[in-house]
């Protein structure tokens, strides 16, 4: 498959732990082709973590892709009348953007991102990082798998023993699920063996 002129987002959101296992996908995509242009959500752009501070991430995201981040809802919200992005990708996607999207609240730009998107009838893909993805987020989850134009970079518990609940998505197979996602397939199996990737 060709992918040199197709176009991605990609959006991150505030599972400040996953955003550094996120990087190495947005450049593979950027070095197999694809045109990939930022999403960052309020939290990347505002919290300062022990993971890194705000400029770190938007300045890496602006030295792989050498686009400027998306980062307000009048910004996104063109995806869905522009047809602006082949596929958008959300990773990490945490659980608190994907209840929001399992229940049409949009009031950020990754949730906007992904609205807009949808509304296409293109896909969206979601690489969970969630600390209660088994938990109150499940339903949430159950709800958006079944959800057309929606796929899942494989998933499994994180730390079953200390977080049982904890969800997180394998981000070295994002590559592959987009590849699966342009043909219209789910990569599976969707839940698998985490093992700390």
């Amino acid at each position: 498959m060709e992918f040199t002129g197709k176009s991605i987002g990609f959006a991150l959101t505030g599972s400040h732990c996953t955003l550094a296992k996120a990087m190495p996908a947005m450049q593979e995509l950027v070095d197999i082709g694809f045109d990939v242009t930022p999403i960052l959500s309020e939290a990347v752009l505002t919290h300062e973590t022990r993971f890194g501070n705000p400029e770190k991430w938007r300045s890496q995201v602006i030295e792989i892709t050498g686009n400027e981040p998306m980062t307000t809802i009048p910004e996104v919200e063109p995806i869905g009348p522009r047809n602006l992005f082949d596929l958008l990708v959300v990773a990490p996607c945490t659980g608190n953007s994907a209840a929001k999207l399992a229940n049409a609240i949009t009031d950020s730009a990754v949730v906007m991102a992904m609205k807009a998107q949808l509304r296409n009838e293109r896909p969206v893909i979601l690489a969970i990082a969630t600390n209660d993805g088994l938990g109150n987020n499940a339903k949430n989850l159950g709800y958006l798998i079944n959800t057309p134009n929606i796929y899942f970079v494989p998933f499994g518990q994180d730390n079953p023993e200390g977080k049982p609940n904890s969800l997180v998505s394998r981000m070295d197979l994002i590559v592959d699920t987009v590849k699966y996602a342009l043909e219209g397939k789910q990569i599976q199996p969707v839940v698998i063996e985490y093992k700390g990737i």
